[in-house]
């Protein structure tokens, strides 16, 4: 690996986190949710700050974490002109025959978990966490 530059060893803390899907991506965040259905909730947010560089499918399922391979490290460092400080990689079911290799290099990383709500709930308990997209009703 290139100096500065640094595979991010990724230990989910135990869970069921088969479903995975982007909720944000901008340039200053890119996150990941996960959970075993994220019909009402999600229990899990990989959270990558400054992203310089994604490669996955919007939604898969069952993610296996490695170690990105030589010609990825080499590609995403010629492509930006430099090593990324964070770089993980993983291979993961999009639906199709074979896995999907990911990669996405980013300036820092966070795993947050915690129950996030995809919905309103009136009754929520104080300092409880809602997805991007949910709003009190009108």
């Amino acid at each position: 690996m290139g100096e500065g530059q640094r595979h991010v060893d990724v230990r989910l803390p135990e869970g069921s986190w088969w479903d995975w899907e982007v909720i944000t991506w901008d340039a200053g965040e890119f996150r990941l949710a996960a959970g075993y259905d994220l019909t009402y909730h999600h229990g899990l947010e990989l959270v990558f700050g400054d992203p310089v560089f994604v490669s996955c499918p919007a939604m898969f399922h069952d993610p296996d974490f490695r170690v990105p391979t030589e010609e990825e490290r080499a590609r995403i460092s010629r492509q930006l002109g430099e090593d990324p400080p964070v770089l993980v990689a993983f291979d993961a079911d999009a639906g199709g025959r074979e896995p999907v290799p990911c990669v996405i290099a980013a300036e820092r990383f966070e795993i947050v978990p915690g129950t996030v709500l995809r919905y309103w709930r009136d009754d929520a308990a104080p300092g409880q966490r809602f997805a991007p997209w949910v709003r009190p009703p009108a």
